[in-house]
């Protein structure tokens, strides 16, 4: 059994889908179609920049999406497979669960484009600049880096925001806590707890104007059911019906990212090979997670087409 994966903001650098536009016109059909969904020409700030621009998070979560669902296209049209006859189930890292839920046809992907446009602006417009931040915690497991951040948020916010892989938990929430955490956890014997270079505190309860967005947003773009079962990062669960996927994905703006339970999760429902589209971010923590298991990035042509050919 196979699972499908697709990597969340961070895994964006410019020059990201050049080379994929230069060989596949499947590809380039993808950038083209989400340009004109968003009246915006994405694609030449994903190829050329300037960096700072497609950092920003209402740039980035489009254009990562739009990467991921080039690198299936090339995939699918011109490697001849079908989603459905390699993969058991798709899931994402944050934004990726869009790129998911659009492999598995619950969105289309000028809609899939419009809500990650959305969801980014929302994002960042919930928390002022300067009064949240976000600190990633190495080297302790998630039960003590969730009681460090309960008794670091005294009166302020902090809450584990991704569980990504034994010992690599994020935390997020009101900036003074998230230091305070920080130095909490150098206490109690972290490997490493450093403050992250993040616009806004991704999956925390200050996120929740950004939820209020996304919940009339997905109201107005319901999903429809996916062709294959989608591990939505809230439940850790696979989910097939429409309408709690669609609960699920407000709930993700202000909840954890299950990632850890999600791979070992499937895992255990006997995926045997992990295949992660446009980034080597999930791949080296599915290594942690499930070391018996085999995890494949594709990013490049040659990619493409060495994994169609092992197929």
């Amino acid at each position: 059994m196979r699972a499908f994966i697709f990597p969340g903001q961070g895994s964006q650098s410019v020059g990201m889908g050049q080379a994929l536009a230069d060989a596949s016109l499947a590809a380039r059909h993808v950038f083209e179609e989400v340009d004109e969904a968003l009246k915006q020409n994405l694609f030449r700030l994903m190829s050329q920049g300037p960096e700072e621009e497609l950092r920003l998070t209402e740039n980035a979560q489009p254009a990562i999406m739009a990467h991921s669902m080039a690198v299936l296209a090339m995939l699918e049209k011109e490697g001849n497979i079908r989603l459905t006859d390699a993969a058991s189930f798709v899931a994402g890292h944050s934004l990726g669960e869009y790129s998911a839920l659009a492999a598995a046809d619950a969105f289309n992907l000028p809609t899939t484009a419009r809500l990650l446009k959305k969801r980014g602006q929302a994002m960042q417009a919930a928390v002022p600049v300067g009064e949240g931040g976000m600190a990633a915690i190495l080297g302790l497991d998630f039960e003590t880096v969730e009681s460090i951040a309960q008794e670091a948020a005294e009166n302020d916010i902090c809450q584990a925001a991704n569980d990504n892989a034994p010992g690599q938990v994020v935390i997020s929430g009101s900036l003074a806590a998230i230091e305070r955490a920080v130095a909490l956890a150098k206490d109690k014997g972290a490997r490493r707890a450093v403050m992250l270079d993040v616009s806004a505190p991704f999956h925390c309860s200050l996120m929740q104007p950004a939820a209020d967005v996304m919940a009339k947003a997905l109201q107005e773009n319901r999903p429809r059911q996916p062709i294959v079962p989608v591990f939505a990062n809230v439940s850790a669960t696979a989910e097939t019906d429409p309408t709690k996927i669609m609960n699920l994905l407000v709930e993700q703006v202000t909840g954890r990212v299950r990632w850890r339970e999600s791979i070992a999760a499937m895992a255990a429902a006997g995926v045997e090979e992990f295949v992660e589209f446009g980034g080597k971010v999930l791949a080296p923590m599915i290594k942690r997670i499930a070391p018996d298991c085999k995890a494949t990035s594709l990013i490049a042509p040659a990619d493409i087409e060495n994994f169609a050919a092992s197929l």
